[in-house]
């Protein structure tokens, strides 16, 4: 059985502004440096062998920053973990896409990636990275979206909807028969204090 960690990325400037990201390459800004210090220290206290990554900076820089805390643990970029490819939306918040395309512009070919798109090659990876690391417990640094459309294919058992924390961890124990699971969006390190 393999385990498979799920850290969602830092935050960006991007996010704060409710700007649509998708493919676009959007850095962490320094609140997501430091959340990304915050969860490699929590990651840094556990066991896991491998650290995978989309190739987008912003996961990137969050999984250089984890990695830097575990020596010895490899760190392996992936473009199939990317975010979900957000065609005309990109860089866009709301009230833009409404003052651009309309109330309905949901409706509209906004020129998004498909469904099947994402799940073909976000589950090819995931085959390759259970196989390869069968019995191991592995880190995968990705984005919101990307991450529950993962978590929806693989555990079938609940309809998982709630958006991802920046820096959450999910972890989910793949097996052959049914996958579980343990952890969903946790973002306990954000909330540590400094203890006397």
């Amino acid at each position: 059985m393999t385990i498979i960690g799920f850290v969602r990325h830092g935050v960006t400037a991007w996010n704060k502004e409710g700007r649509a990201q998708g493919s676009s390459d959007v850095p962490l800004d320094e609140e997501g440096i430091q959340m990304a210090e915050q969860v490699a220290d929590r990651l840094a206290a556990e066991q896991w062998d491998i650290i995978y990554t989309s190739h987008l900076i912003r996961a990137k820089k969050t999984a250089e920053i984890i990695a830097a805390k575990m020596p010895g643990v490899g760190l392996v970029e992936d473009a199939r973990l990317r975010e979900t490819g957000g065609g005309l939306v990109e860089g866009t918040t709301e009230a833009e896409r409404i003052e651009k395309w309309g109330e309905d512009w949901k409706l509209q070919d906004m020129g998004f990636e498909t469904h099947e798109s994402i799940v073909s090659r976000g589950l090819e990876s995931l085959d390759e990275i259970k196989k390869k690391h069968a019995g191991e417990r592995v880190l995968v640094v990705s984005h919101g979206s990307f991450i529950k459309r993962m978590l929806n294919e693989l555990v079938t058992d609940t309809m998982y909807e709630q958006s991802l924390d920046n820096t959450s961890l999910t972890i989910v124990q793949l097996s052959d028969e049914h996958n579980i699971c343990q952890l969903f969006n946790c973002t306990a390190h954000l909330q540590k204090t400094v203890e006397n």
